[in-house]
């Protein structure tokens, strides 16, 4: 391909950069390496779980590398399976470096922020996907003489996958017809599937017998009493609900237990055996393990570790998947932008003390407002999930042709 006097100019100038890439201390896994590039890092943990489904869709032992913009590492946790890597700077030679040691399958690429003498090196070994460009700028601002290379590097893409069809129709007006644009919606972060025993679901939906159910999840012993305050307080107006309580970890629920039983709460033990009878009023399940369970058992779902700072909130996606609508306090960095579609939706809801965790209790005692929050959180899981699969089969297609051609 020719290249433009732009990207030209810009490859020269990439040469004159000081080395910094640093040796990665970790081994190339084996088999297929999808290589993911983040450029916004706040949607690290979206773009991981990509790679990560499309390596388990590939057959291999799910391992994907991540590189993002700039010289931190991710704030976001990262899930299990993927390896973090500082990405090489703009010099040739540490490019060189980076693709010898990792020599990705492929590179995916997500967000505008453009680093065109590592995109170039990385297309001539590689098939590449851009996801959600808008419009792209260049990441290295050194970069002020001569004409701007952005046109160029976008062309050594093989797919460009667009957020909106505005974008899609701006793209295919000034690409060549060898970059494949297709628009395919924003990538945003997957509800993980939990999953539950299918006896216990049964015998405790039996047990119950149509009792309403809320559960606090995740909780931490701090949140604990704005929790048992609005129940007491949602229990004046719905006297058969029950509490179901899951810690934010194993070695929380002694306090929390505390707490429950000082309060005089008749309490089963769910690891115990214990099932909940006519009088119990509280459920306390000691692992996160069990939470497929409960959410699926509990159509309100409040999510810990929000209501006090410090914790960064815990995954909304996994109750909004399994129907059950969500709570929540306003500490939830860690997970913000799956709150905000779901809230946006009118599938979750922002809780900031005790009396405004009651109100919402109350609130959603109405079985209308019950279904309309769990539709509007099936809807956003749906909308994911679909373009989630776009991405997937386009990049399982590119695999596939760079297979065939070795």
């Amino acid at each position: 391909m020719p290249r433009s006097l732009g990207l030209t100019a810009y490859l020269a100038f990439a040469r004159r950069q000081p080395r910094r890439f640093k040796p990665s201390i970790t081994d190339r896994p084996k088999g297929e390496l999808i290589w993911l590039h983040c450029s916004d890092p706040a949607r690290v943990r979206s773009l991981a779980q990509l790679g990560l489904r499309l390596a388990h869709v590939r057959g291999d032992t799910p391992k994907v590398l991540i590189t993002t913009a700039g010289d931190a590492v991710p704030s976001q946790s990262l899930p299990e399976g993927a390896i973090w890597q500082e990405c090489p700077g703009e010099n040739p030679d540490d490019i060189n470096d980076f693709l010898e040691h990792w020599q990705p399958d492929l590179l995916i690429w997500l967000g505008k922020w453009l680093r065109p003498a590592l995109i170039v090196a990385s297309a001539e070994r590689m098939p590449a996907m851009l996801l959600e460009p808008g419009s792209p700028m260049l990441e290295n601002k050194r970069w002020r003489v001569g004409p701007e290379p952005i046109r160029a590097t976008l062309a050594r893409f093989s797919i460009i996958l667009a957020d909106t069809p505005a974008n899609e129709s701006r793209f295919r007006s000034i690409l060549p017809e060898t970059v494949e644009v297709q628009a395919s919606g924003p990538l945003t972060e997957e509800a993980p599937a939990l999953g539950c025993v299918d006896s216990d679901l049964e015998d405790l939906r039996e047990t119950l017998a149509g009792r309403p159910v809320w559960l606090a999840a995740r909780v931490q012993p701090e949140e604990m009493p704005a929790v048992l305050t609005a129940y007491r307080a949602a229990l004046r107006l719905s006297h058969r609900l029950l509490l179901a309580v899951v810690p934010d970890s194993p070695a929380q629920v002694a306090a929390i237990d505390r707490q429950i039983t000082d309060q005089n709460w008749r309490v089963a033990y769910w690891d115990d055996g214990a099932f909940p009878q006519r009088d119990t009023q509280v459920v306390l399940a000691e692992s996160s393990q069990e939470l497929g369970l409960w959410y699926r058992v509990a159509p309100v779902s409040f999510v810990g570790s929000s209501l006090v700072s410090g914790h960064g909130g815990r995954d909304p996606l996994e109750p909004a998947a399994l129907g059950s609508a969500v709570l929540y306090g306003p500490s939830v960095r860690n997970h913000l932008e799956s709150y905000t579609r779901l809230a946006n939706a009118g599938a979750a809801r922002i809780v900031r003390d005790a009396d405004s965790l009651a109100t919402a209790l109350i609130q959603l005692a109405a079985p209308d407002q019950l279904a309309a929050m769990a539709h509007a959180g099936w809807q956003v899981i749906s909308q994911t999930a679909e373009v989630t699969d776009t991405i997937v089969a386009y990049a399982q297609r590119l695999l596939d042709e760079q297979e065939a051609a070795q």
